[in-house]
């Protein structure tokens, strides 16, 4: 047997709506493989999904989680990629908060080793590659602003913005993470409990910035909006701070001014991972060499207060701990399941 978390209800509420499910493992089938989850990564996003945002027609019970790095367990017929058992491979499936799951061999991601330091490539950097390049439009010489630059996918925005040639300003909660985007080489990280983000950017950048890689949503949102250069970009990755609303949507309508737009010929640009998978594979592919090559840091967060997070049942303790802000990196939670095949 093994387990897996699953909503029951909908709801933004995680923790009053997910259970642990106890099911036969399964046996892969035609170019399949079975994957044992070992490190699981926790995202903003997860009570989204639990709310039924992304897909109305979705209907409980709601497999959980997008992603995880584990070792093949078992290879089906005909599978043609050369996986044994024992390869590191990162997940990038819905379902993933499990101990064992299925996917197809095609869809699995060769790792170097199986360690939690791969799981921020996955949904975190690839929105943070993808959205910079397709969306920003990055390069070099520009300055981009990243907000909540210490979280799981802020951390990737600074270090690809500053390997693109960038100037990097970095948005942050607290003198730990100030720290931290100074290691990253964010050019001027802002503690926005200590400092005036709105006059900071007025007064240490008056031609406003190029490109804003923005996923906190709300009052900052505005800030954002008003602070971009000519031809400015802002990409909007999510809106944070509005998550745990009760509305069906993912954010409430934020006021912006068309004219102060049209005047600077600026724009805001959503950005949807799911709309750019053709773009997984190079992106990847690029950042595991960067990490490989000791170019790109991948800084992860097990519970640095509070934790460490062990276990399906501990998820719900890190979608928390998430939410209480005090995280420095990617969320992620380690199975050290008993289930054996």
């Amino acid at each position: 047997m093994y387990r897996k978390l699953v909503a029951t209800n909908l709801s933004t509420k995680f923790r009053e709506v997910v259970k642990i499910q106890s099911l036969p493992i399964p046996v892969p089938g035609q170019g399949q493989l079975l994957v044992r989850n070992r490190f699981l990564g926790i995202n903003a996003s997860d009570i989204n999904f639990t709310a039924g945002r992304y897909d109305r027609r979705h209907k409980p019970p709601l497999d959980l989680g997008f992603e995880s790095v584990g070792e093949v367990a078992a290879v089906g017929t005909d599978c043609s990629r050369g996986y044994k058992l024992g390869d590191a491979v990162g997940v990038f499936e819905n379902g993933a908060f499990s101990e064992y799951m299925i996917i197809r061999e095609d869809r699995a991601i060769p790792l170097p080793q199986c360690a939690p330091s791969y799981l921020p490539l996955l949904l975190s950097g690839l929105t943070a590659s993808v959205a910079l390049q397709c969306a920003g439009e990055i390069k070099e010489g520009d300055k981009v602003l990243v907000t909540a630059a210490a979280g799981g996918t802020g951390q990737l925005a600074v270090q690809l913005a500053k390997a693109a040639g960038c100037h990097v300003i970095g948005t942050c909660s607290s003198e730990e993470k100030m720290a931290l985007l100074r290691q990253l080489g964010c050019d001027r990280p802002i503690n926005y409990k200590q400092e005036s983000l709105k006059e900071v950017l007025h007064n240490e950048y008056p031609r406003g910035v190029d490109v804003v890689y923005e996923s906190v949503g709300g009052e900052m949102f505005t800030i954002c909006v008003n602070s971009l250069a000519v031809k400015g970009r802002l990409i909007i990755i999510g809106s944070v701070s509005t998550y745990k609303g009760t509305s069906d949507t993912l954010a409430p309508p934020v006021p912006v001014s068309v004219t102060r737009l049209l005047a600077k010929s600026a724009s805001i640009r959503g950005f949807f991972l799911p709309h750019y998978a053709r773009q997984y594979p190079s992106h990847l592919a690029k950042m595991v060499a960067m990490v490989n090559d000791g170019k790109l840091k991948c800084v992860v967060d097990n519970g640095n207060t509070g934790g460490p997070f062990v276990g399906l049942e501990s998820v719900s303790d890190a979608v928390d701990y998430l939410y209480s802000g005090k995280n420095c990196g990617k969320v992620f939670v380690q199975l050290n399941q008993t289930s054996k095949l």
